[in-house]
């Protein structure tokens, strides 16, 4: 079953957390980005168990997010393993850890998994991959996600990725620029955008780079806004006016909560928004421009299958997901009082109605 910000199943069912108690609580002014409950549970004790579960442990499988729960790759993965023959609890349990945007936080989670040596590390492209290849060189990691993995210096190349990282990305910093387009396609009138973005946050700079030529190209106004802490992303987005901006943009990165301060602005001031996933899609924003990270994530279970069945992962290639949706909420649309053209609405492979 697809798993959705308003379906806690794969929280509830699948995951077992082996890591410390984590929980997962609304940060100010999220307004529903991620699920507010983890639920943790337990692996079997061993005196309760048989002699032959004892022989065959699980592969214990460790998954961070810099998100508020767990995100859109991760029941991807584990619905991609069991359409591979792999069952859950017997063959694979995976532990989550998330940071509830505090990049900061995530060297700790990955500490903690390579402390209780975890099979194999699962975490999204771009700067939680840099956390994650310098918490261990032993451990193997398959990220999810993100865009151009070489051009930021974390792996050799897409066909021999080197070191112990293998992973599936996506065309995210070459489809920035499109998104913008498709944002001024779906409101014509659309003038001033505005981009809020964690300023240490090296993937973000990159797509801010795509950001600004499409500005450039289509005459419009990026309103740039860099941030560096949580309050300061807060304040920026509440000192915010409906007549400042006419649109908002959603960054990749999950960093100081910055996302979900987007979908709340967007609901509060009634501004069309743009999104580098459809989940945020699905939580109220107008529109995204991606590849589904959920289809990512599936993908990414035959690559942790290799590794299962002993091959390096320096020698498996990198994988692109260049499946690209461009979805829309119509139900938005309405409450915004946008007036979709009928040739973009023909466009769209999703609509949330």
């Amino acid at each position: 079953m697809r798993w959705s910000g308003r379906d806690d199943s794969f929280v509830h069912t699948v995951i077992a957390v082996f890591a410390r108690p984590a929980s997962a609580r609304w940060a100010p002014g999220t307004s529903g980005l991620m699920s507010a409950v983890l639920a943790v549970l337990c692996l079997a004790t061993a005196s309760a168990a048989s002699a032959e579960a004892q022989a065959k442990q699980p592969v214990r499988i460790g998954a961070v997010t810099e998100a508020f729960g767990p995100t859109s790759w991760m029941p991807g993965l584990r619905d991609g393993l069991t359409e591979i023959g792999y069952k859950e609890r017997t063959d694979f349990v995976i532990g989550v850890r998330f940071t509830r945007g505090n990049t900061d936080e995530l060297a700790a989670a990955m500490r903690d998994f390579v402390e209780q040596k975890v099979d194999l590390l699962t975490v999204a492209g771009g700067y939680p991959l840099s956390v994650a290849i310098a918490a261990t060189s032993k451990i193997p990691i398959v990220f999810v996600g993100g865009g151009d993995p070489v051009g930021l210096g974390l792996v050799k190349s897409l066909s021999h990725p080197g070191g112990n990282v293998t992973g599936v990305t996506t065309l995210d910093l070459d489809l920035a620029p499109k998104r913008l387009e498709m944002l001024r396609e779906i409101v014509p009138p659309i003038q001033k955008v505005l981009f809020v973005y964690d300023v240490t946050d090296k993937y973000t700079g990159l797509e801010l780079k795509g950001y600004r030529e499409a500005a450039r190209r289509l005459g419009l106004v990026l309103m740039e806004r860099p941030v560096r802490t949580r309050e300061e992303a807060q304040a920026t987005f509440g000192a915010l006016r409906r007549r400042d901006v006419d649109g908002l943009l959603g960054p990749w990165a999950m960093s100081l909560n910055i996302p979900g301060y987007v979908l709340e602005t967007a609901a509060r001031l009634g501004l069309p928004s743009m999104f580098p996933d459809t989940w945020y899609v699905d939580q109220g924003a107008l529109g995204s421009y991606s590849a589904d990270l959920y289809s990512s994530g599936r993908q990414a279970a035959r690559l942790v299958d290799k590794i299962l069945r002993g091959i390096p992962p320096a020698d498996i290639p990198i994988e692109i997901d260049n499946h690209i949706y461009f979805t829309l909420n119509l139900k938005t649309a309405r409450r915004l009082r946008v007036n979709i053209p009928p040739e973009t609405m023909r466009r769209a492979d999703r609509v949330f109605q």
